[in-house]
Order: structure tokens, then C-alpha cells, then sequence
């Protein structure tokens, strides 16, 4: 089996995925008008690369979008994937299996796929040109086309024979044969144009040759003069800028420290958060220290005062627990004796100690305070020397300001100087441009000249004005006596002459490959002819063979007719490679037809049964002769009765042999021959769904 399978997402009736497995010789797709069969052989031949929508039953590329319906939301896009089993090489790609998935969007855009590759459609009808299949063609014979071979002119059925013989790629090198040998015809007279206009050009150029020998003298001068003059103004800009290089290089030198000293200082006042912001957080800290002074001198009055009440006996206070203590001591006690000696001890313990919670409590806050005063005081110190880097660092930025705007001052006067420089530099250069292109790269190697540096100090700048003039004279000269472009000059009476010698070769080549062609033509035309005699021949051995098993006898054949009125001839497309109907547009293929106990000879006599069997015939006896790797057909059956669907199913059958079938019917003899059928039905939404049966696994679950 070379197609494995068909997968449609978003495909027009088809909105959720659906998956269509063909792994029989014979697969029946099925389902009640209108459910969407046909859209399976529509989606083929959009996978397959068709370009027109009209033949998918569509305007425009989004009516093969799912559009909706009133519980599934329309789609923004629509693909179709088919995979085909490549273990025998059917296609030209080394995968053992091959994808090819095309994608349309919303906005018409197209998307190809080989193997999740995105590639070009040229790339995807390439691929399928090498195993004979195409978007459509005899392979693909959707609903009402079965009729199309009987009912076609001759010319027509002529090109669709020819087309399924595989007979379009001779077509379109004969259709390139015959262009490319105009356009060879066309470049012959073009040569010969060429030569006859080079012939004055090349006489032209000779007197023009001659002439350079008289301005050779004004030349060698030009070199002279020019020579000593570039000489000079070269260690005149180079002196200059030497001195301009030595006296800048300490201002940049001193505006690039400066440069780093101002951003450092920026830095500290940046990361400092402004001098403003350090001197309130200084005044803070000092109020604070201030309260803490208070509160600590606070505490040490009530510990003073706490100490000077305990250190005097008539006020020192006993707690009622330890009197109460002191009661349910002596209660205890049963001499008066006992109690007396108690009550003295109490007294006398009471009256020497000094117990304040008062003053403990007082003692514990001031050392709270003292250690909360001794890192304020810290903070306080950190504050003041941040405030102090903050107003050096300002200080550092007003200086490197000053310092800095007199030193770009004296920079714009050293660039003043730079640009009057650079301005006699370009016009030395633009000098010594000119002078190279009239008189040649020896005026260039001026550094060669004999002159001392001193003679080149010594002379006032005045002298090199002067030579200047004289440059510009000689200049003027020479390109007046025509001088100017000698070189090229030379060169191009060199290569005139020389292509005048080649143009003479091209043409003599050019008749060569005139005739090379025409050969080709010849033959090309004979090997059509007899590739089409032989196909027709073999078509009519198996229409034959077809027809009379369709009809229980009869005979049926092509004849290849002359037709009266000829059609204007026409170009090949080179986009599409289909032949126009230029190509033997005065021959054509007539179908001749005997049945059995009728006297009927021409197709028009025939009932609509006998014209589907007939055409039917024929379709099968073109797919015997050059077998595609799958045939889809679309109701191909819908006109025949019972017994000729037998007959039908016969040929189906024979067919399978050598292409894998797909079969739309609705035809209950034509569906026993599938080895799996799939139903196709819709809902009131207007989904697609798919149902299957696959016999061959029915039989042996069965068994």
C-alpha cells in the first residue's frame, strides 16, 4: 500500500479532526447526500497541491474553512494531511515515509509541509511529478467528471489521454525546444546587429589610439611638476598635523582625568543622597543625643533621690507581705521571750539594707540609654563625615567645571586648526586624485622624488601656491589634447577588438546550437508520436478487453482523427507545465463503439447507463496502461443499475490489483468490495463525523 492515510482538520464540513486510515487494496467511503463525502476527494486534491478553488466547489480560499454553526465556533484555519509509505522509493526522498500536509488561513495564505518541513508548492508538485500523481488528473475522478472523457471533444480527449500516458513532460521539452531555438534566432540577428554596430566604434577607437602618442610629452611634464608639488604639500599636512596631534594630546589627556574625577565626584554625591539630605540627618542624630542626655540625667535624680528616702529611718517602708510573713512566724512561737528576740532581728534587718526596686528599675533604663547614645553618637560621627566627603565632592565638581571648560576652550581653537588641515588634505587629495586618473599612477609615487627635507622647511608656503597654478595649467592642457582616460582608451580598443572576435565565434556557435535543436525538436516529436501510438494502442487493448466484459461483447477503441477547424496556436505555461491547445490542436481522439445486437456507432446514440459504463470502461483501461499509485473515485457508479454494478465491482477489483482504490458511493454491490468502509454522516450542526468497518479485522475476529 503506498497511502497510508488522510487526516482533514477544519477541512470545510469537517471542523474537528478526522483520520481516515487506507490499508486495503479497497476503501469505501460512505453516507447520505450531503454529509460530506465528496469534501474527501476534494481534500485529495487540495493536499495535492490544486489551485483552483472553483474545482473544490469553493470562490475564494476561506469557503474551505470550516465556517461554524450554532454549538462549534468557526475556524481560522484548515489542513489536510496525507502520508504515503515510501519503503520502495516511490518518491525521490530518502524517508521511509513521507507527510505532506498543506495548510489555508482566514487571509488566503497557504502553508506546505513535507515531513513538518515547510517547503514551496513547486517543491510539493516536484515530489508527486516523480511518482506520477497530481492534483488532478485521471487518478482523482471526483462527482459528474466520469463522464468528461466520453463527452469531450476529440482535441480534449486527446490531451487527457495523452496526460495520463505521462506524455506532458515530452510536450513541455518539445514546447522548450521550439522556444529556446527562437530565442537562438532571435540572438543571431542580435550578434550580427552587435557586429555591425561595434564596426565604427572599433574604427573610431584605432584614430583615437594614434592620437595618444602626441599628448605623451604633456604627460611626462604633469608627472614632473606633480610629482615635486605632492612632495611637498604631503610633508607640509603631515608636519602640521603632527604638531596639532603633540599639542592635543595633553588636553585630551587632561579632559579625559578630569572626566573620571567628575564622575567619581558625582558618584559620592549621588550615593551619598545630597548634602541637604546629610545635614538634616546630622541635626537629627544631635537632637536625639540631646533627649538621651536628658532622660539619663533624669533617671539619676530618682535614683538619688530613692537613695537619700532609704538612707533615713523614719521613712524607710516595709512591705505588708514581709510583716505579714512575720505574723505567721511568731504566731508560732509560745514564749514572749521568742517573740520579742524575733521582732527585734526583723527591725534590725530592715533598718541597715536599702531594697528600691525604684532605683534598679532607674539603673537599667539609664544603661539602656548610655548604649542607645553611644551608637547615636557612632551615627552622629558617620553623618558628619559623610556631610564632609558630600562638600569635598562638590567642591571637586565646581573645580573640575572651571577647569574644564578652559580646556575645551583651547581644544575648539586647536580644532579650528584641525579642520583648515583636513580642508587642504581633501584638496590634496581630490589634486592627486585627478592627477592619477589624467596622467596615470607614476604622478602617484611622488614619495620617490629626490628632495630633502631641509629644501622642504626652507621654501615659503608662498612658492607652493605658485606650483600649485602651474599644476592646474598642465591639468587643463591635457585634458584639452583629449589625454584624459589614455589607459582606457587602450583598454577598450583592446576589448572592443577582442569582442568583436568573440561575437564572431557566438555567432558561429549560435548556428551550431540552432541545429542541435532542431534535431532535438525531430526527435522529440517523433518520440511523442510514438510514445502516443503506443499508449493508444495498449489503452485500446484493455478498452477493449473492458467494454466487452462490461457489455457481454461489443468492441470499443480510440481512432486518432484529423479535425476540420484548427485552433490558434498558443504557449507553453512554464508555471504549471500544461500544453496549450496549440499542442496538435489538429488532431484529435474519437471514441468508436459496437454493442452487442445494437446497431449503434456513435457515442450520442448511447443511453446515460451505456455512456458511465463506456466511460467508465475507458478510465479503467487508461489506469491499466499506466497504473497510479492510488485511484480515487467520486459516485463514478451512481448511473448504473444492479447488474452492472456487479460488473463494476468486477473492474474494481481488477483495478485494486495495481492501484490502491478509494471509492465515494452510495452503491451497495460496490461497497461488498471494500476491505473497509468509512461512514460519513452530519448532525444538525453540520459536523462531519466518521464511522468505520474494517471487514478484514470483522473476518477474523469471526473466525
Amino acid at each position: 500500500m503506498y497511502l497510508k492515510s488522510i487526516e482533514l482538520s477544519g477541512f470545510k464540513s469537517f471542523a474537528k479532526k478526522s483520520h481516515f486510515l487506507f490499508n486495503t487494496p479497497i476503501s469505501s467511503i460512505v453516507g447520505p447526500n450531503g454529509s460530506g463525502k465528496s469534501n474527501v476527494a476534494e481534500a485529495f486534491r487540495f493536499v495535492l497541491g490544486e489551485q483552483s478553488i472553483k474545482s473544490m466547489r469553493g470562490k475564494k480560499g476561506e469557503d474551505l474553512i470550516w465556517n461554524g454553526s450554532g454549538d462549534s465556533p468557526r475556524a481560522n484555519r484548515a489542513s489536510v494531511k496525507v502520508v504515503f509509505d515510501n519503503l520502495r522509493k516511490m518518491f525521490d526522498i530518502d524517508f521511509p515515509e513521507v507527510s505532506i500536509e498543506r495548510v489555508v488561513h482566514r487571509d488566503g495564505t497557504n502553508e506546505y509541509l513535507v515531513n513538518g518541513s515547510q517547503v514551496r508548492l513547486k517543491d510539493v508538485i516536484e515530489l508527486l511529478a516523480s511518482a506520477h500523481i497530481g492534483s488532478s488528473g485521471h487518478h482523482i475522478i471526483s462527482q459528474g467528471e466520469a463522464d468528461k472523457v466520453v463527452s469531450a471533444n476529440p482535441r480534449d480527449r486527446k490531451a487527457m489521454v495523452e496526460d495520463a500516458l505521462g506524455l506532458k513532460i515530452y510536450q513541455y521539452k518539445r514546447a522548450e525546444s521550439e522556444r529556446k531555438l527562437e530565442k537562438t534566432f532571435e540572438n543571431i540577428v542580435q550578434v550580427e546587429a552587435l557586429r555591425k554596430e561595434i564596426a565604427p566604434h572599433l574604427k573610431f577607437l584605432e584614430k583615437q589610439v594614434e592620437k595618444l602618442a602626441k599628448t605623451e610629452s604633456l604627460r611626462e611634464d604633469l608627472i614632473k611638476i606633480s610629482q615635486e608639488y605632492f612632495k611637498r604639500e604631503d610633508f607640509h599636512i603631515a608636519g602640521a598635523k603632527a604638531v596639532l596631534k603633540e599639542e592635543r594630546g595633553p588636553i585630551d589627556r587632561a579632559l579625559e582625568k578630569l572626566s573620571k574625577e567628575s564622575a567619581e565626584a558625582k558618584k559620592v554625591i549621588e550615593f551619598e543622597s545630597g548634602l541637604s539630605e546629610a545635614k538634616k540627618k546630622r541635626d537629627d542624630l544631635t537632637r536625639e543625643l540631646g533627649k538621651l542626655d536628658g532622660l539619663i540625667l533624669a533617671e539619676e535624680r530618682v535614683i538619688e533621690t530613692e537613695k537619700r528616702l532609704s538612707a533615713s529611718d523614719e521613712l524607710k517602708t516595709v512591705r505588708l507581705r514581709e510583716i505579714e510573713e512575720l505574723y505567721r512566724e511568731i504566731s508560732l512561737f509560745s514564749e514572749i521571750r521568742q517573740i520579742i528576740e524575733r521582732l527585734g532581728s526583723f527591725i534590725s534587718e530592715r533598718k541597715h539594707r536599702t531594697d528600691s526596686n525604684l532605683i534598679a528599675e532607674s539603673e537599667a533604663r539609664i544603661a539602656d540609654f548610655k548604649k542607645k547614645k553611644v551608637e547615636l553618637e557612632s551615627a552622629l560621627k558617620a553623618a558628619a563625615e559623610k556631610e564632609e566627603s558630600i562638600n569635598e565632592a562638590e567642591k571637586a565638581v565646581f573645580r573640575i567645571m572651571s577647569e574644564e571648560k578652559d580646556l575645551i576652550s583651547r581644544l575648539n581653537l586647536l580644532k579650528s586648526r584641525e579642520e583648515r588641515i583636513g580642508l587642504e588634505e581633501a584638496e590634496f587629495k581630490r589634486t592627486l586624485e585627478e592627477v592619477g586618473h589624467l596622467a596615470g599612477t607614476e604622478a602617484l609615487r611622488f614619495k620617490d622624488f629626490a628632495l630633502s627635507e631641509e629644501e622642504m622647511k626652507s621654501e615659503p608656503r608662498v612658492k607652493q601656491e605658485e606650483r600649485k597654478r602651474v599644476l592646474e595649467k598642465n591639468k587643463l592642457r591635457l585634458e584639452d589634447s583629449s589625454m584624459a582616460g589614455g589607459e582606457e582608451l587602450k583598454k577598450e580598443h583592446a576589448e572592443t577588438s577582442e569582442r568583436d572576435a568573440f561575437l564572431a565565434r557566438e555567432l558561429l556557435d549560435l548556428e551550431k546550437s540552432a541545429e542541435s535543436l532542431k534535431g532535438l525538436i525531430k526527435d522529440l516529436e517523433e518520440r511523442l508520436a510514438t510514445e502516443f501510438e503506443t499508449g493508444v494502442e495498449k489503452i485500446n487493448k484493455e478498452f477493449d478487453k473492458l467494454f466487452n466484459k462490461m457489455f457481454g461483447g461489443g468492441e470499443a477503441r480510440l481512432v486518432l482523427v484529423k479535425e476540420s477547424k484548427k485552433s490558434p496556436a498558443s504557449e507553453l505555461d512554464d508555471e504549471t507545465f500544461e500544453p496549450s491547445e496549440a499542442d496538435e490542436a489538429d488532431e484529435g481522439l474519437e471514441i468508436k463503439v459496437s454493442l452487442p445486437k445494437k446497431k449503434i456507432r456513435s457515442l450520442m446514440m448511447l443511453s446515460g447507463g451505456e455512456r458511465a459504463l463506456t466511460s467508465i470502461a475507458l478510465i479503467f483501461a487508461i489506469s491499466q496502461v499506466n497504473p497510479p499509485p492510488f485511484i480515487i473515485l467520486d459516485e463514478t457508479d451512481a448511473a448504473l443499475d444492479e447488474a452492472n454494478s456487479k460488473k463494476y465491482g468486477d473492474l474494481v477489483e481488477m483495478l485494486s490489483e495495481k492501484s490502491q482504490l478509494i471509492l465515494i458511493t452510495h452503491n451497495r454491490e460496490t461497497m461488498s468490495r471494500a476491505g473497509v468502509i468509512y461512514g460519513v454522516t452530519m448532525a444538525g450542526n453540520g459536523v462531519s463525523k466518521l464511522l468505520s468497518i474494517s471487514f478484514d479485522e470483522a473476518v477474523e475476529v469471526a473466525k
